[in-house]
C-alpha cells in the first residue's frame, strides 16, 4: 500500500501502482487539508464570493454569471464539453498514473474538492475500473483538459472503461458491480480537470523507464567495448574528475566495476593509445544523459507533489492562479527526448563499427562465410530508421503556441504532445539497446581472450534466448526476444543490480 500525501510521491510510487498493481490510500493529513479546503470554498460560496469556474463560465465565457442552482450542472456540462479528444487511447498505465497524480495534488489542500470525490477516484483506481482516453486534445494549459476531462466521464458513469482486460460502456459496468456513478458538485468538475496531471503521468513512467534503459545502455555498451577490444585508459578517475559534471564521473566508475577484470581489455589498454569517440566518450555523453535524467526526475518530483488547478483555494482566499499551464514538465519532456535521442546516436554507431569490418577486424556483419551469409547487416539499418525516428520526434514541442478559448488561453506548452513523442523515442531506443545487445554478444563469438565476468554475464543471458549467429537466419525474433527481456522488471532487477547510476 502506497500512502498518498501530497509530499512525497515519486516516479517509482506511480509506477509500482499505475503499472503493478500496488494499492493506494490517502493519509489521515491529506483529507484534513482537503476538508479544510472543502470549507473554505463552501463558506465563499455562501457568502455570495463571484468564483472562476465555480459559478461563473470557463475560459473566454468567465464573466458569465451562473445561478445558484445551476452550479453543479455547470461542472457536469463542464466534464461532457470537454471530453472532446481524438486518437487511439492511451495505455491503461497512463492513465492510472494520470489518477494517482490528480489525487496527490487534491491531497495539497488547495483545490476545494470533496473527500467524497477521491474517495471515489481511489475506489477506480484500486479496483483496476480505467476510463479509456484518447491520446490527443491536450495543449497542455489550462492543464490537460480534454484527457483529463474523459477520466472524470467515466467517474460521472459515461463514457468507456477498462476492468479485467475488457472493454465496457461505463453505465453498464457500474450497474454490474452495482457502483452509482459519482455526482461532481461545486468545483469539483473544473478542479479534477484543470491540471497537469496527463503530461506528467507519462513523464513519470518513462523517466521510471529512462533509468532502466540507461542501467540496459551501459550493460549493452560493454558488449561493443569487449568486442572492439576498447581501452579504459580515458576512464581513469583522475582523467574523469578533472571534469567535473557528476554523471560523467558516474558512468566512468560504472564503467571500471563493470569491465575492469577483463584480459580483452587489459591487453588492448597495454597495446592501443586512444578509441573512437563511440567508445572513448561513453563517460561524456552517457553521463550528460544521465545528469539531463536526474534533473527531469527532479522536476516531476515537485510538478506530481504539487497543486496545479485553477481556481486555487486557501483558507483566506481564492485565486485564479497560473499553476495548471504545463510548461515545467513539457519542456522536461522535450529536453528528455532529445537527450535520449541522442544517446541512441551514439549507440547506433557503435553497431555500424561493430559490423563493419574494416573498423572492427572482425568477420563482415559479424558472420562466418560473408556474402553467402548477410548476417547482421540489415539490424544496423534497423537501427538507424529508428534514431532517424527519433530525431524527427525530438523537434521541442514547446517552441510552439497556438492560443485558445478565444485568445483568453494565449500561450500554451504542449506538453502533452511532447510527452506522447517522449513516450515513442524511449520504446524505440529500448529497440536500440537490443540491437547492440544482439550485436554485442555475437562479437565475443570472435574474442581470443577472457571478457569481464560482468560481459560474460550478459551474454549468457542473451544465449540463453539467442543463440550465436552461424549461418543466415530472420533476426527481428531475436531483437524482439531481447526487446521483451530488457524492458521487463526481472532482467533489470536480477542482471543489472551491478550498474550503478549513483
Amino acid at each position: 500500500m502506497i500512502e498518498l500525501d501530497g509530499m512525497g510521491l515519486t516516479a517509482e510510487d506511480v509506477y509500482r501502482i499505475a503499472v503493478l498493481g500496488e494499492k493506494a490510500s490517502i493519509s489521515g493529513a491529506a483529507l484534513q487539508k482537503i476538508k479544510k479546503s472543502r470549507n473554505a470554498l463552501e463558506n465563499k460560496i455562501n457568502h455570495g464570493d463571484t468564483i472562476y469556474g465555480v459559478n461563473t463560465g470557463f475560459g473566454s465565457l468567465l464573466n458569465v454569471r451562473i445561478e445558484k442552482e445551476d452550479i453543479d450542472k455547470l461542472q457536469q456540462n463542464l466534464i461532457r464539453s470537454h471530453s472532446s479528444g481524438v486518437g487511439e487511447p492511451l495505455s491503461q498505465e497512463y492513465v492510472r498514473a494520470m489518477m494517482v497524480i490528480r489525487l496527490n495534488s487534491f491531497c495539497k489542500g488547495f483545490s476545494g474538492v470533496s473527500t467524497n470525490l477521491v474517495d471515489f477516484t481511489l475506489k477506480f483506481l484500486n479496483e483496476g475500473i480505467t476510463p479509456v482516453v484518447p491520446r490527443y486534445g491536450s495543449v497542455g494549459a489550462s492543464g490537460d483538459l480534454a484527457p483529463l476531462a474523459h477520466v472524470a466521464l467515466a467517474l460521472m458513469g459515461e463514457g468507456q472503461v477498462y476492468y479485467q482486460g475488457k472493454a465496457f460502456e461505463t453505465a453498464e459496468l457500474l450497474r454490474k458491480l452495482n457502483i452509482e456513478a459519482y455526482k461532481f458538485t461545486e468545483k469539483e468538475g473544473v478542479a479534477f480537470i484543470n491540471g497537469t496531471a496527463a503530461i506528467s503521468s507519462i513523464l513519470s513512467l518513462e523517466v521510471f523507464r529512462s533509468f532502466r534503459l540507461m542501467r540496459n545502455a551501459i550493460a549493452s555498451s560493454t558488449l561493443s567495448f569487449e568486442g572492439l577490444r576498447g581501452t579504459l585508459k580515458a576512464f581513469r578517475e583522475w582523467a574523469v574528475s578533472s571534469r567535473g559534471h557528476n554523471g560523467q564521473k558516474c558512468i566512468a566508475a560504472s564503467f571500471r566495476d563493470l569491465v575492469g577484470d577483463s584480459i580483452i581489455i587489459r591487453k588492448s589498454t597495454e597495446e592501443k593509445v586512444q578509441d573512437p569517440y563511440t567508445l572513448r566518450c561513453i563517460p561524456q555523453v552517457y553521463g550528460a544523459v544521465l545528469d539531463t535524467i536526474n534533473y527531469v526526475n527532479s522536476v516531476l518530483t515537485t510538478e506530481i507533489n504539487s497543486a496545479t488547478d485553477n481556481p486555487l483555494v486557501s483558507s483566506e482566499e481564492i485565486i485564479s492562479a497560473g499553476n495548471f499551464h504545463g510548461e515545467p514538465v513539457a519542456l522536461a519532456c522535450d529536453f528528455l527526448a532529445i537527450a535520449l535521442t541522442d544517446l541512441g546516436n551514439m549507440i547506433e554507431r557503435r553497431i555500424a563499427r561493430i559490423t563493419d569490418s574494416s573498423l572492427s577486424g572482425l568477420p563482415p556483419f559479424l558472420v562466418r562465410d560473408s556474402g553467402l551469409n548477410s548476417g547482421y547487416m540489415i539490424p544496423q539499418y534497423v537501427a538507424a530508421a529508428l534514431c532517424n525516428r527519433n530525431k524527427t520526434l525530438s523537434f521541442p514541442s514547446t517552441a510552439d503556441s497556438i492560443p485558445t478559448s478565444a485568445n483568453q488561453e494565449d500561450h500554451v506548452s504542449m506538453g502533452m504532445n511532447a510527452a506522447i513523442k517522449l513516450s515513442e523515442i524511449v520504446s524505440n531506443l529500448f529497440q536500440i539497446i537490443s540491437i547492440e545487445y544482439l550485436t554485442g554478444a555475437q562479437a565475443l563469438e570472435f574474442a581470443t581472450d577472457k571478457p569481464s565476468t560482468f560481459a560474460s554475464g550478459i551474454y549468457g543471458e542473451i544465449r540463453e534466448i539467442v543463440p550465436a549467429l552461424v549461418s543466415d537466419r530472420p533476426p527481428y525474433m531475436d531483437i524482439s526476444r531481447i526487446y521483451e527481456m530488457i524492458s521487463g522488471e526481472k532482467f533489470d532487477m536480477e542482471k543489472l543490480g551491478a550498474v550503478k547510476l549513483k
